[in-house]
């Protein structure tokens, strides 16, 4: 299935039964209407309706008066392989035809929001036109990420040639559910030094691997520790909205955490791990034993060479606060910019219009050139320089000089002195596992944790994913990667976990990321990395355009801008495993690869 990792049920019947047609056999069904391992936990996202992140579960029986019914078109409107997004009074819903049969489920993608009625309609899954996530259409479970939830999906039938939809109130409002989660069984103090599950790490591998052993009925305990302060945020939004709070970005709440027995331990680093007797410590001397540990630490920023680092106000930008601060210490001030990384150039981006002036130092001759070769990088330099931001380019940085030990000035190796109050380093990044160089736990030569298909490392219960892994990759033959994308840290959660409970589930995915830029966004899928040519359709100085990126006369990556929702096509298409050739992109006609199949 493209980039999903179960396989899609025979779309057949599409009709869902409401909870009050068939209120004694729903009793213990899970949302496809399988008996469920969960059928004595508490109802969270059951059949026909959804929950928010933090709501009370709803009572297991509605009344009338809690649904909607509507007749939404002819039955002759929809072709096959075409989706419409319909009004039913009380909100809207995504209608689905395929192979004869219709369905319907949540319009809205609730990773961000995305109009799924754009995205693309393939073998039994909606795929999100904004950043790739897969969605069931049978039952509306996430199969692909990024994001938690999944979507409610209501019961459709046809009568008298009318196609009519049957909905909780709720879950049109709502337009997410989360799956349904085990709780823990175990009587367990808090201060018990040992955890069945242990998790290092609260990004997204993390989270998804605590929620996944959750959802697959794991319950016993899982521990999850970070040394961040909050619960887990969304942290690609920190360079793009510089103001946003950690309350504003959360993916989680500490209430849904405790409600589903994932029990965060916050600001708790880890010093040491002793795989011989399965035991972690870390910085206050706090000591914790466990039966799987998974570590998922991410990246922390590269080290840079230069004079003056003590000098104040330059920042990585890490955490919320760290966001903030660059945004409050920019207003009217000078902001330098070091290094053209996406999370460098997105904080850029987000300055022009606080900054008096916003300048940005690269190594390269135009930024991006790495990832998404010159041609591009230089239509994207140009909308940076058409909103006032300078480059210094083929340059680094030699001094930060400070007054008082503020920063003033930075001086770079060119000679060139640039007036700023606040710098922002975003220069790329290293693996952040020094802590394990004497655990025994494998890394490679760049200090990358090294993995297998079922995101285990060399040592028995220890498992790793996220940006601190290098991964077998099937599309390059299972060669060792590593791909720093929030996306593919989802699926390595879920992997480990089904790995941790025996059920193996390789990696089936297509990579994905995103960047914005002054209203723009870059969409980007597959693996580049070593691409020998690009090809590129549509208008660049519009920024407009398609881009393919080729190895050996195969299309492995494509990035767009204002050209939806190619992007998800191709990731369909790679997905499904088949390939796109060179040839087959350079004529200039894509239109088989732009989805015709939404109204």
């Amino acid at each position: 299935m493209g980039g999903c990792f179960s396989k899609p049920k025979p779309v057949e019947v599409k009709v869902e039964l409401s909870l009050l047609e068939k209120e004694k056999e729903v009793d213990g069904l899970s949302p496809n209407g399988k008996a469920s391992p969960f059928a004595d936990c508490r109802p969270n996202g059951a059949l026909g309706h959804g929950s928010d992140d933090d709501s009370t579960p709803l009572p297991l029986y509605h009344k009338p008066r809690d649904y909607v019914e509507a007749s939404v078109c002819h039955v002759k409107d929809l072709e096959n392989g075409q989706m419409r997004e319909v009004d039913l009074g009380s909100g809207r819903a995504l209608l689905i035809k395929e192979h004869g049969e219709f369905s319907a489920m949540g319009h809205k993608c609730p990773h961000y929001g995305a109009p799924l009625v754009k995205g693309v309609l393939s073998k039994g899954h909606v795929r999100c036109p904004w950043h790739g996530a897969c969605f069931n259409i049978a039952t509306g479970d996430i199969e692909d990420f990024p994001g938690l939830d999944s979507l409610p999906t209501f019961q459709v039938r046809v009568e008298k040639d009318k196609v009519i939809i049957r909905a909780n109130k709720q879950a049109l409002q709502s337009q997410k559910r989360s799956k349904p989660m085990a709780r823990c069984s175990a009587v367990i103090n808090s201060s018990t030094g040992f955890s069945h599950v242990l998790i290092i790490g609260s990004g997204p591998a993390g989270l998804v691997c605590a929620e996944t052993l959750r959802q697959e009925g794991f319950t016993d305990r899982i521990v999850m520790c970070t040394m961040d302060r909050h619960p887990p945020y969304d942290r690609p939004k920190l360079s793009k909205s510089l103001d946003s709070t950690a309350e504003q970005l959360r993916l989680r709440s500490m209430e849904f955490l405790q409600d589903h027995d994932i029990e965060l331990l916050t600001e708790k680093e880890v010093v040491a791990i002793d795989v011989k007797t399965r035991s972690v410590t870390f910085e206050d001397g706090l000591r914790m034993e466990y039966r799987k540990l998974f570590i998922a630490t991410g990246s922390k920023p590269k080290p840079m060479n230069y004079k003056g680092k003590d000098v104040r106000n330059v920042f990585n930008i890490r955490t919320p606060e760290d966001a903030n601060s660059i945004a409050r210490l920019a207003n009217n001030k000078n902001a330098v910019i070091v290094g053209t990384s996406f999370v460098g150039m997105e904080v850029a981006a987000a300055l022009t219009d606080k900054a008096h002036s916003v300048s940005v130092i690269g190594i390269e001759s135009v930024p991006f050139k790495k990832a998404l070769g010159e041609k591009v990088g230089k239509a994207i330099m140009k909308l940076f320089e058409a909103n006032r931001v300078k480059f210094y380019m083929l340059n680094e940085v030699s001094e930060m000089i400070g007054h008082h030990g503020q920063l003033k000035e930075v001086v770079l190796k060119s000679g060139k002195v640039l007036r700023a109050d606040v710098c922002v380093i975003g220069a790329g990044s290293i693996p952040a596992a020094s802590f394990l160089k004497q655990s025994g736990i494998h890394l490679d030569s760049k200090g990358f944790i090294t993995v297998n298909k079922m995101m285990q490392t060399n040592v028995d219960g220890v498992f790793a994913g996220g940006d601190v892994v290098m991964f077998p990759f099937p599309p390059r033959n299972n060669k060792k990667v590593n791909i720093p994308h929030w996306q593919m840290a989802h699926v390595h959660g879920r992997v480990a976990a089904l790995s941790m409970m025996g059920r193996a589930a390789e990696i089936k995915t297509v990579p994905y990321f995103w960047s914005a830029m002054f209203g723009k966004t870059i969409r980007y899928a597959g693996y580049g990395d070593g691409f020998d040519d690009v090809i590129i359709q549509g208008d660049l100085d519009e920024l407009r355009f398609v881009a393919f990126y080729t190895r050996s006369e195969e299309v492995v990556a494509v990035a767009s801008m204002n050209y939806d929702p190619i992007v998800s096509r191709v990731a369909e298409v790679l997905g499904s495993g088949k390939t796109i050739k060179k040839r087959d992109v350079e004529t200039g006609d894509i239109s088989w690869l732009i989805d015709k199949g939404s109204q």
